[in-house]
């Protein structure tokens, strides 16, 4: 089994990552065989499209922020985000 990827439903963008994070801390002392991760959906696309609203003039702004969430996963990905 290559991975094992965790639903991040119902969680806000913060806290998903956050638990992202603490999952790969452990992941990272443990010798397992597998990677872990969540289905990051929600966790990316939610703070960009709050920023984007549908009006053009913020798509550079929602690009901006949907960086930035991208950034803070690949972060706690690694088990490297601090917050």
């Amino acid at each position: 089994m290559p991975g094992i990827v965790f639903l991040s439903g119902g969680q806000s963008d913060d806290e998903a990552t956050m638990n992202l994070d603490a999952i790969n801390k452990v992941a990272a002392k443990a010798t397992t065989p597998w990677q872990l991760s969540f289905s990051y959906g929600r966790g990316l696309q939610t703070a960009p499209l709050k920023t984007w609203h549908g009006q053009m003039d913020k798509v550079s702004d929602a690009q901006e922020t949907f960086y930035q969430r991208a950034r803070m996963t690949s972060e706690a990905r690694q088990g490297r985000y601090s917050f």
